[in-house]
């Protein structure tokens, strides 16, 4: 990837919802605002997480999805699907977000971002959506956008261009990462690669161990 562009920036805030997991609520309907957005250590401006225990926090202050995945989504789907349908905060156009590798970075308006991790589906995803076998469908398709940290501090609004400002050397994208984690795969060969890599979140380790336990229940 060269260049793309963000298609839309998507923001949210918490709102009671029954299906919403043991919370009952969440934030996971962002829609397309106007204008430049804060980009903050913690995520955008007028966005909000309404689970902190799983989503937010430094490494996942942003989330990126694209156009181009949610388009085989509409074709799998049989439905249109807006900007911010899946909960993304940037919808991009021209990236393959999920193919970005661990540690890359974007210059993106006037923030600098690095790419963190893969996003693993959730029942709250599932139920917002509302179709069958979602998480499984999703997990398949490996289609995981990407979590980024903010490096540094900025605006960004739809139309800015998204650049890759540092690229590593190791080759392990998203999606790769993503199987290597799953238990029809834990693949722990991989995984202690990605533990190798600078600055990588620390929910790879998290991820490590639960491979580590399940192979050693087989």
């Amino acid at each position: 990837m060269d260049s793309g562009r963000v298609e839309s920036v998507n923001v949210g805030v918490a709102v009671a919802a029954e299906w919403a997991g043991r919370l009952r609520r969440t934030a996971i309907d962002k829609r397309p605002v106007d204008g430049a957005v804060a980009v903050g250590r913690l995520g955008l401006a007028g966005d909000e997480q309404a689970d902190r225990d799983n989503h937010g926090g430094p490494d996942q202050a942003v989330y990126a999805y694209a156009r181009e995945d949610l388009a085989v989504w509409e074709r799998l789907l049989g439905r249109p699907l807006r900007g911010g349908m899946f909960g993304e905060n940037l919808t991009t156009r021209g990236v393959e977000v999920s193919r970005a590798l661990v540690g890359e970075r974007w210059r993106i308006g006037t923030a600098l971002v690095e790419v963190t991790l893969p996003r693993v589906p959730c029942g709250t995803f599932r139920n917002w959506l509302g179709e069958e076998g979602w998480v499984r469908r999703f997990t398949e398709e490996a289609r995981t956008g990407a979590y980024l940290r903010v490096l540094e501090e900025g605006e960004v609004g739809a139309g800015d261009r998204i650049e890759v400002a540092h690229r590593p050397d190791h080759g392990i994208d998203l999606a790769t990462a993503f199987r290597a984690s799953r238990p029809s795969h834990d693949d722990i060969a991989l995984i202690r690669r990605v533990l190798e890599i600078p600055g990588r979140a620390a929910e790879w380790e998290r991820a490590a161990a639960a491979a580590e336990r399940r192979l050693a229940r087989r």
